[in-house]
């Protein structure tokens, strides 16, 4: 539980420092799931170029490949 919570909190608070004063813990929490979305979207894409870099071709869904 603490090693959960030593990682919870601090990414908690750069969410907080950001949301205007006055908001509540919900909306923080709320906020704070977007910018994970956000977060594993721009990782994926990061991911992708990368490999593309190195490959040339990167997968997609269907199977194929993708010059």
């Amino acid at each position: 539980m603490e090693e959960a919570s030593s990682v919870f909190f601090p990414l908690l608070r750069v969410v907080q420092n950001e949301m205007p004063e006055g908001a509540s813990t919900e909306d923080t929490l709320k906020v704070m799931e977007h910018v994970a979305t956000l977060a594993h979207r721009l990782r994926k894409q990061k991911k992708k170029e990368k490999a593309q870099e190195r490959f040339g071709l990167v997968p997609n869904f269907k199977s194929s490949f993708e010059p």
